[in-house]
């Protein structure tokens, strides 16, 4: 069963529109209107996620202040602070900003080996902490974290990708309400084209593009489905006489009455086209392919709301970004307007998920 509910969406007869997300932002910036501007800063710059979480915090500056940046890593932040997204930023050091009056929250975009220790330090200090993924390879040390931050009452967000896209939630509605009967199959892809420079530093991290890619659609798939019961990992190197990349992955989460699988490869010519998240039942399927920009086609046996029977396509909106909601949501958080809607037995479910299809201890 889902574990995350979600609103309603805006529909139009025929092909739907869906503007909830773009909907969501414009509210969070007109509540915040008046009231005091979120302080917030960010460590490390070196997540592929870095330049974009903070040009969208730059972007809601009716939600945010962006106080200051930490990289302690020259070569970092000599790359950075050639970015337009830290363009004009102050730099300083993890202890000056940790110690900055009225901070309220820290993007922790660090490389993912030091994600948790640098967000335990953040969350030590009194700060709501917006984590980029996925979170380390020790189920324990996230479990500990995120254990401190309950006891702060403080919020730890994960940053996976598709969580505030309408796309998926218009799918994790699909699911909640019934449309699709019950659920059978899940089928998920993401994969990518790595050049020769990008392989190398995936060496590190045994579960390769499951552990780095598939970890966004472990977690769509541990909302629409919850937790799974068995999971059944397939790790490939395809290139050992170049590296030790595991480049080509496959899991497979099995459920009481349906199974899922997850791939992502490191190897595809333009991969992102193919991108697709797709749910099948026997009252009806959703498959969103490509992932950005969300295209949806819906398949129901019998009309569902505003939807009809047969075969359609979802018309969807533009997204303002891929972040804009998620951290638009942050704020309304930070401020008590809504509570978080993925608690830490979710992100822990999701996090043991992604180690086992890793092929990781889990500890």
């Amino acid at each position: 069963m889902p574990m995350i509910g979600r609103r309603g969406f805006m529909q139009t007869t025929g092909l739907a529109a869906v503007g909830l997300a773009a909907a969501r932002c414009r509210a969070s910036a007109s509540a915040a209107r008046g009231r005091p501007k979120i302080k917030v800063g960010q460590i490390g710059t070196g997540h592929a996620h870095a330049s974009g979480k903070m040009s969208t915090f730059r972007k809601l500056a009716e939600d945010y202040e962006v106080v200051g940046v930490v990289e302690p890593d020259p070569g970092l932040r000599r790359a950075a602070e050639k970015q337009a997204a830290y363009r004009g930023l102050r730099w300083m050091t993890e202890e000056q900003l940790l110690a900055m009056p009225s901070l309220k929250a820290v993007a922790v975009e660090t490389e993912v080996k030091d994600l948790v220790p640098t967000a335990a330090r953040c969350v030590q200090a009194g700060m709501h902490v917006h984590l980029d993924k996925p979170a380390g390879q020790s189920l324990s040390a996230f479990r500990k974290l995120l254990d401190a931050a309950a006891r702060r009452r403080l919020v730890v967000q994960m940053g996976y990708m598709f969580r505030n896209n309408p796309a998926f939630e218009l799918c994790f509605r699909a699911i909640r309400e019934g449309w699709l009967g019950r659920v059978f199959e899940l089928d998920a892809v993401i994969s990518k084209m790595y050049a020769p420079q990008a392989r190398k530093p995936l060496e590190a991290y045994p579960g390769g593009l499951m552990f780095e890619l598939g970890c966004h659609l472990i977690d769509a798939a541990v909302i629409a489905l919850g937790k799974p019961r068995r999971v059944i990992p397939i790790i490939q190197r395809t290139r050992p006489e170049e590296d030790q990349v595991a480049d080509n992955t496959l899991a497979v989460l099995e459920y009481p009455e349906a199974i899922a699988t997850v791939r992502s490869a490191a190897l595809e010519v333009d991969g992102t086209w193919r991108r697709q998240f797709l749910v099948g039942g026997d009252r009806g399927t959703i498959q969103i392919r490509p992932l950005e920009p969300p295209r949806v086609e819906l398949v129901l046996a019998e009309a569902q709301g505003n939807f009809r029977k047969g075969i359609q396509e979802v018309r969807l909106p533009a997204m303002p970004g891929r972040y804009d909601g998620q951290l638009a949501e942050l704020a309304r958080i930070i401020r008590g307007e809504e509570e978080n809607k993925y608690p830490p037995v979710h992100d822990l479910a999701v996090h043991e998920t992604i180690l086992r299809a890793s092929n990781l201890p889990v500890d």
